[in-house]
C-alpha cells in the first residue's frame, strides 16, 4: 500500500529527468537504484530531503539530487521533499534556526529583518551566520533522523499489517474449504 501511495504522489523517472534544475546530472539519473521504492531507499530519501530542506543554501533541489546520487536513495522523493522549504515556510524556518543557534551559542538577541537583497546578504547575514548555521544543522539532523525512523517504522507496520491480513484470509479460506469438504462428506 505504501508503494502505491508513493507512486501516485511522486513523479517517475521521466518527469524528474526532464526537470531543468537536474539537467547537469545527465545520464546518472538512469540508474535504477535511484528509482526503487523499498524501505531502505524511501527512508534514506526522506533523510536526505529533510536534511537539505533545513540548510540555508540556494539550489537545494540540486544538492538533494547530488546527495541522493551519492548515497543511492530514491531521487524523486529526496528532491521533492526539499519543497517543504519554500518562500512561505523559509522565513519562519530560518528565524527558528537562528533563535535556537543564538541560544546555544549564548549570544544576545538581535532584531533581524529578513530581506532577499544583496545588501542584506552582504551585511546582516555576515553577522548572524554562525547561529543560523548551527540552528539549521541541528534542525536538519533532527528532521533527517526523525523522517528516516518514521518511514522505517511506518513501512514495517504496513508490512506486518499486510502479512496479518494475508494470514487471516488464508485461515478463513482453509476453514471454508474444510467446512465444504465436511459438507460434501456428509452428503
Amino acid at each position: 500500500m505504501a508503494k502505491h501511495i508513493i507512486r501516485r504522489l511522486f513523479p517517475g523517472m521521466e518527469g524528474v529527468r526532464g526537470h531543468r534544475a537536474l539537467s547537469p546530472l545527465g545520464p546518472r539519473l538512469r540508474s535504477p537504484d535511484l528509482w526503487h521504492l523499498n524501505r531502505r531507499s524511501v527512508a534514506g530519501a526522506f533523510a536526505v530531503g529533510l536534511f537539505v530542506t533545513f540548510l540555508p543554501i540556494p539550489m537545494q533541489m540540486l544538492v538533494a539530487a547530488i546527495v541522493a546520487l551519492i548515497v543511492r536513495v530514491n531521487l524523486p522523493i529526496s528532491v521533492i521533499l526539499v519543497w517543504i522549504s519554500n518562500p512561505i515556510t523559509m522565513p519562519p524556518m530560518l528565524y527558528m534556526a537562528y533563535t535556537v543557534g543564538r541560544k546555544l551559542l549564548g549570544e544576545a538577541p538581535r532584531d533581524v529583518h529578513l530581506e532577499w537583497s544583496w545588501e542584506w546578504f552582504s551585511t546582516e547575514l555576515l553577522t548572524i551566520w554562525q547561529p543560523l548555521l548551527l540552528g539549521s544543522l541541528l534542525f536538519a539532523m533532527l528532521a533527517s533522523l526523525s523522517g528516516y525512523l518514521l518511514v522505517r517504522v511506518l513501512w514495517r507496520v504496513n508490512v506486518v499489517q499486510r502479512l496479518r491480513t494475508r494470514r487471516a484470509l488464508r485461515r478463513l479460506r482453509q476453514e471454508r474449504e474444510r467446512e465444504k469438504a465436511e459438507e460434501d462428506d456428509s452428503n
